[in-house]
């Protein structure tokens, strides 16, 4: 891979950062950045688009620790039934938001 790939993979990653900041909703960070990883995967990307946007943006965006720490939040708690409630709910959730952006991606090319 090139250096200026790596470069623009750092920079999606900060955007992605940043993102996640502003919006400061879990749920909501994962429901869109599911839907957006759908809607692009169906789209004739080129490899190091795909790979600035899966593997720099989304992977930042959506970062599977944000999820972790909320369930160990809820766990903490001793909470066992809402654990596992959330746990099932987000990610049958975000399959059906990715599934939703992938159709609407097939809809629109």
């Amino acid at each position: 891979m090139k250096i200026k790939n790596l470069i623009y993979i750092l920079l999606a990653c900060y955007l992605a950062t940043f993102l996640r900041l502003i919006i400061n909703n879990n749920f909501i960070i994962s429901l869109f950045g599911s839907f957006l990883v759908g809607f692009f995967i169906n789209q004739r990307l080129s490899y190091s688009i795909e790979k600035i946007l899966l593997s720099g943006f989304f992977s930042c965006f959506t970062s599977f620790s944000g999820f972790i720490y909320f369930l160990y939040e809820i766990l903490n708690k001793g909470d066992w039934l809402k654990f596992i409630i959330f746990f099932n709910l987000i990610i049958i959730v975000n399959l059906f938001a990715m599934y939703f952006g992938f159709y609407i991606s097939r809809k629109i090319t």
